[in-house]
């Protein structure tokens, strides 16, 4: 079972994201890196063009739990904190994604803006930022600015997908190379590669929250534009987020407040968490330690982790105002998210026998 070693808070310097930008519904504006050791966690965050580098003790610290085990989380000390040396983009980052690869290039932070302008930064040993490139959408994002989404393929983190919400579109790259469009029937809100995939290739399929309907796309297919099914929901009932787990499992949510888990061979439904959350889901994270275990982040304050086949909640903490960005961390079950009050929080699960 899963249990919570440590929940922390700590304080963007005011001085340096004084008035942070709204961005949009969804929370993707924020990604973390564990440094050697687990003696400090390294948070990137996005407010307007600009990227910033967090840098949080991960000493240890006593937990401390409230009433239904909600984690109260303790003060934590701002190590280090700068403005990321690269590019800025020209409006307003939508989301941020951290690549976590063994490679000689270390790390790859990946950035997109509400006009799908997308910005590759590889990161050297010592967390700075050794090369950059940028990468444009045909229409060279040209028309109103919308939310939009990035994801890295698992088996190689130069393939990435860019979704435009009001275009419609997802534009498929290899480094800076442009090398697929997707149309979507509906405004796309979340996406993510499945981790496996039939025939072992992994990485080429892509699932779309688009709407009300969840669209199963494969790049390596040319029919019906690539378009492997589609899955729909009520009407109205529009999904927010997506994630798919070592396993099969690929789990949506969104505007219905019910998680629902789908078998990636056949997909079927084979668990519905009805009414889980008490508001939207514009989160999901899948644990890295033990898959039957989802992370569930709302449109509220408040973020938990349950069983979804018992459909049932083991702890939970809350932010103080409302997310600007939240993830997981790539392989390891830490946790982080930032308010716009400025607050980071930063939590550790452990899995306990």
């Amino acid at each position: 079972m899963l249990e919570a070693k440590s929940s922390r808070k700590a304080l963007v310097p005011p001085s340096l994201i004084p008035n942070p930008s709204p961005g949009s519904l969804q929370s993707t504006r924020l990604a973390l890196h564990i440094g050697s050791g687990d003696s400090s966690c390294r948070v990137y965050i996005a407010s307007g063009c600009l990227v910033y580098q967090i840098e949080i003790s991960m000493e240890d610290t006593v937990l401390t739990k409230g009433k239904e085990s909600l984690l109260i989380p303790m003060h934590a000390q701002v190590m280090k904190s700068s403005l990321m040396n690269r590019c800025p983009h020209r409006s307003e980052i939508q989301s941020i994604v951290l690549a976590e690869k063994n490679c000689e290039s270390g790390l790859i932070l990946g950035t997109v803006d509400s006009y799908g302008h997308l910005f590759v930064s590889q990161l050297s040993s010592g967390l700075d930022v050794d090369k950059t490139y940028l990468t444009l959408p045909r229409d060279r994002g040209v028309g109103e600015g919308s939310w939009a989404g990035l994801c890295f393929s698992p088996s190689q983190w130069s393939t990435a997908a860019v979704a435009r919400s009001l275009c419609k579109s997802i534009d498929i790259y290899d480094q800076d190379i442009h090398i697929r469009n997707l149309r979507t029937l509906g405004y796309p809100s979340s996406l993510n590669f499945l981790q496996n995939s039939f025939s072992g290739n992994e990485g080429s399929t892509l699932v779309v929250a688009e709407g009300c309907q969840l669209a199963i796309w494969d790049l390596r297919m040319k029919e019906n534009g690539g378009c492997l099914q589609r899955i729909c929901s009520s009407p109205g009932d529009i999904f927010y987020a997506i994630c798919s787990s070592s396993a099969w499992e690929v789990a949506v949510g969104g505007a219905d407040r019910t998680v629902t888990i789908y078998d990636s061979r056949r997909w079927s439904a084979i668990s519905r968490w009805v009414n889980c959350s008490k508001y939207e889901i514009t989160g999901l994270a899948f644990s890295s330690l033990d898959s039957n275990y989802i992370y569930v982040q709302g449109i509220d304050y408040e973020v938990f982790c349950g069983k979804w086949k018992e459909k049932k909640k083991d702890f939970s903490f809350r932010g103080d105002s409302n997310w600007l960005g939240f993830s997981k961390c790539t392989g390891r079950d830490v946790l982080g998210g930032w308010c716009d009050s400025g607050s980071l929080f930063v939590a550790d699960i452990v899995a306990i026998e």
